[in-house]
């Protein structure tokens, strides 16, 4: 049985299909279950449609695994393979195949005719028309121009080429179904909280290759006794009773150093890295899982494709410019635990100051194109597109944080970003506006309170074009499906104002402040 918000992935990638030609991603957080749509997606394809063949393509033998079992457990007697060397199977000719990029790479001629192939953690496939993924894709899409591809990623941007869908990418639109705001409040995932760290580990004069900081400069600046000593004697201090720890480290050697020094202070530990055999490295993560190991320490290791939850404190000790690489980080803490209701997150790296809370992290800038363009930014407030040298905004009146004093200071619950102010709602009113710069038509939400509360207002730039539309137009969708108004969120904005102002407005909000305009945390309806 699937969840709501599962079930509501598949009908709009359904309805996505319907009106689009393409490729779509589906965007969904760490934690929600991909492989449960998947299985159900897959089913439904085969079940519907007899002769659909369907591939399954993933990066690592643990998404395979899990995909697989996932799809036996919706559908035990499914017509399906695996193909996957590092897991000792070569199944083709099965209605559904899951398989291993690195073994079918170059095997699209065995592989056939495909109708729909679907891709676990799409972010790492190229944006440039070059790799394993697009090389094999093209091949497929020769033999079935008609064949349809589908992402899944919780994190749909890469590193120095911004969102996933910014062309020559093979994706053409983001569907984000459910926000890890919702998943928490009903309980399908549990909060993280971060705590400020006495020692701050510098990243000063560590240069950066390709958008990030180059590994054997970083380990070098990080990795040395009295960091070492000093982190793990903060993490003892401040871990109280937590039974599972996990550390990200800065390289191979640093997370072996750690592991050395937790030993040291009487800690059980282990340290698993790309080198660790298969065998050792399942035995190390049984007995982690058994309580027999209290701290695991791993460097770009586990990332994806490893799920305990209950791992109550994860160590952030790997300081990265990748928003990605964080998200995937602090998503290990992310699911509901047997014996607490959250994560604790020590981040020493100063990645959430970077990045920001993972219910808002801002995908990575595109690399540049040479074509000579005025640099510009976004307000984080009404998402107005403006002159990088702007001090405030022009719009909203939203003062731009100053680069050399970072806005943020990371407090107990800065990851999330989920708390905010709360106010009982009475009415809300749908308005159309028009950026005082651009003149672009924008939505405008006001919610109003009792006698002393100041309206709040929210502001959907839905036609800014770019990451602020598609997070508009994604909110704008999620409204509309929850007060049960079908109506297309690319048409009149007089009209669909008109019509939501005759929905009964959310009972309760919890908002921040930013500027002129609120961001509007939570909402809960009847």
């Amino acid at each position: 049985m699937l969840r709501d918000y599962q079930q509501r992935a598949i009908d709009q990638l359904y309805e996505w299909f319907r009106s689009n030609t393409g490729h779509p991603c589906l965007v969904s957080p760490t934690g929600s279950g991909k492989s449960h749509i998947v299985a159900a997606l897959c089913k439904d394809a085969v079940k519907n449609w007899p002769d659909t063949r369907v591939l399954m393509l993933t990066h690592v033998k643990e998404l395979i695994e899990q995909n697989a079992e996932k799809m036996r457990l919706h559908w035990s007697n499914a017509p399906m393979g695996i193909y996957s060397a590092s897991i000792g199977k070569r199944q083709l000719g099965e209605a559904i195949t899951f398989a291993g990029i690195q073994s079918v790479r170059n095997k699209s001629k065995a592989i056939g005719h495909i109708d729909l192939c679907i891709i676990d953690e799409c972010h790492l496939v190229s944006h440039k028309d070059e790799g394993g993924y697009r090389t094999l894709i093209n091949e497929l899409l020769e033999i079935n121009p008609n064949m349809r591809v589908v992402g899944l990623s919780a994190t749909p941007y890469r590193l120095g080429h911004g969102l996933i869908t910014d062309k020559p990418a093979l994706f053409d639109a983001l569907i984000e179904p459910v926000s890890i705001e919702e998943l928490i409040y009903k309980g399908f995932l549990a909060p993280l909280r971060s705590r400020v760290t006495e020692l701050k580990l510098s990243t000063e004069g560590v240069h950066t290759r390709g958008g990030e900081f180059i590994e054997s400069e970083l380990q070098a600046m990080v990795d040395t006794s009295d960091n070492n000593d000093a982190v793990v004697d903060e993490v003892i201090s401040l871990a109280e009773d937590r039974k599972a720890w996990l550390f990200f480290c800065a390289g191979v050697d640093h997370a072996q150093h750690i592991k050395n020094v937790l030993l040291k202070r009487g800690i059980t530990a282990e340290c698993i890295t790309g080198a660790t055999p298969k065998a050792e490295r399942a035995n190390i993560l049984s007995e982690y899982k058994a309580g027999r190991i209290r701290a695991l320490t791993n460097c770009d290791v586990l990332t994806t494709g490893f799920d305990y939850p209950d791992i109550d404190l994860i160590a952030m000790l790997r300081p990265t410019m990748s928003p990605s690489l964080y998200v995937q980080m602090a998503g290990r803490g992310l699911r509901p635990k047997s014996h607490t209701d959250h994560c604790l997150v020590l981040d020493f790296a100063g990645v959430v100051e970077t990045h920001g809370p993972i219910t808002n992290v801002k995908p990575p800038k595109k690399g540049g194109s040479g074509d000579g363009q005025a640099p510009i930014k976004v307000c984080d407030a009404c998402h107005e597109i403006v002159h990088i040298s702007t001090e405030a905004c022009p719009n909203c009146g939203a003062p731009f944080p100053i680069r050399e004093k970072p806005a943020l200071e990371l407090r107990d619950v800065d990851i999330m970003g989920v708390h905010g102010t709360p106010m009982v709602v009475k009415k809300w009113d749908w308005m159309k506006c028009y950026s005082k710069t651009s003149g672009t038509e924008m939505i405008k939400i006001t919610y109003y309170g009792g006698l002393s509360d100041k309206p709040i207002k929210e502001c959907l730039c839905i036609k800014h074009g770019g990451w602020a539309a598609q997070k508009a137009v994604q909110l704008l969708t999620i409204l509309l499906n929850r007060t049960g108004q079908f109506m297309p969120v690319d048409g009149d904005i007089n009209t669909l104002c008109i019509q939501m102002n005759k929905v009964a407005s959310p009972k309760e909000i919890e908002y921040r402040m930013e500027g002129k305009y609120a961001r509007v945390l939570y909402r809960k309806f009847e």
